[in-house]
């Protein structure tokens, strides 16, 4: 008997399943060109922290695999992707003995206490910074500039300080660096603290001090492009992050334009687009809902440009994406569509009393 030719199945209808390892692993392949960047820019500390972050979460999830007699599932590359974020969000001066603890952090309490991956309510790169800017103020606070000539002969003065010491200050050693006007603020701080802008073209490009691999907005956009021809990120969470964001600072910068930064600075600046692109569109974190996702991302831009504006830190992605995350089952909930045919239950009166 030949097979029909129109077949009846539930769904879900897949046309072209991705196996996690597979989209865990183009995710890594996305993230090399900004980690050769950041390399680039900054040079050997910038390596060693990529390097520590990496092997740290990998390390921690084998070893509670082992510990809890399960097989390991640190060769699914989510660990390494961890690993790899919680590196680029982090300051290039940052001691490696710290971003082993976030590191640790990161997956022993953002992904393996809430049961490993697929269950996990945060991004768990995100949970390692949030306890890093809690437990290290100071060193996360910590910038330095890119493209010095020594980068590549010496290490940040500060990387391999001794454990539950403090980092040594940086300032003689910048100070003996052939740079002329680091203040040693991001551009970030200096338009929220001093009203100094930063060219656009700086900001795109990322010739500036920052975080490791959140300065080079255009190479993190291609990179994003990357994987969402590939179809393993949802573009509708990046446009809504930025599309809000850009749209809700443009009110203020239209109201007061001397001190409030232009739509385009918000984009470019900060961890923005990095946040945008590689951890709001986390699978697991993020809703399915075709609204949820928008709301979702509005979510994100609006409180990241609230922080930004009116908070005391000068940068809100990291904040704005864990509340996000936090809200993520109640917009699932919440933005549910009717089942085709289907009417909708009316809501129960109250008894009265």
């Amino acid at each position: 008997m030949s097979e029909p030719a129109v077949q009846l199945k539930t769904s879900p209808h897949l046309r072209d399943a991705h196996p996690v390892d597979k989209i865990m692993r183009h995710v890594v392949y996305a993230l090399m060109p900004i980690c050769l960047f950041s390399i680039y820019q900054f040079g050997l500390s910038v390596l060693a922290l990529i390097i520590c972050c990496t092997l740290v979460c990998v390390g921690t999830e084998d070893l509670f695999c082992r510990l809890n007699h399960r097989p390991s599932t640190a060769g699914d590359w989510s660990a390494v992707i961890t690993g790899i974020l919680l590196a680029l969000i982090l300051p290039p001066s940052f001691p490696l003995w710290m971003a082993a603890v976030a590191s640790f952090v990161s997956i022993a309490v953002g992904k393996l206490f809430f049961g490993g991956l697929g269950f996990n309510v945060f991004n768990p790169a995100l949970v390692g910074r949030a306890f890093a800017q809690a437990a290290f103020t100071v060193p996360i606070t910590t910038w330095t500039p890119a493209m010095v000539q020594v980068r590549f002969k010496e290490f940040i003065p500060s990387t391999f300080t001794f454990p539950f010491a403090s980092p040594p200050d940086l300032r003689p050693w910048m100070d003996g660096l052939p740079i002329d006007g680091f203040t040693g603020a991001t551009p970030l701080a200096l338009m929220k603290f001093d009203h100094i802008d930063t060219e656009a073209a700086e900001l795109f490009v990322g010739t500036v001090a920052g975080s490791a691999g959140e300065t080079s907005s255009l190479l993190i956009l291609l990179c994003g492009c990357y994987l969402a021809f590939r179809k393993m990120l949802n573009w509708k969470i990046v446009a809504s992050v930025l599309g809000s964001a850009a749209l809700f600072s443009l009110v203020f910068w239209l109201k007061s334009p001397e001190l409030y930064p232009t739509p385009l600075f918000t984009l470019t600046s900060g961890g923005l687009m990095l946040g945008a692109v590689f951890m709001a569109t986390d699978m697991v974190s993020s809703p399915v809902t075709p609204l949820g996702i928008v709301l979702y991302g509005v979510l994100i831009g609006v409180v990241t440009v609230m922080i930004r504006l009116f908070g005391g830190l000068n940068e809100g992605v990291m904040y704005a994406i864990l509340l996000a995350n936090a809200a993520t089952p109640l917009l699932n909930d919440l933005t549910q569509p009717r089942i085709y045919g289907a009417t909708r239950k009316p809501r129960r009166k109250e008894a009265k009393a």
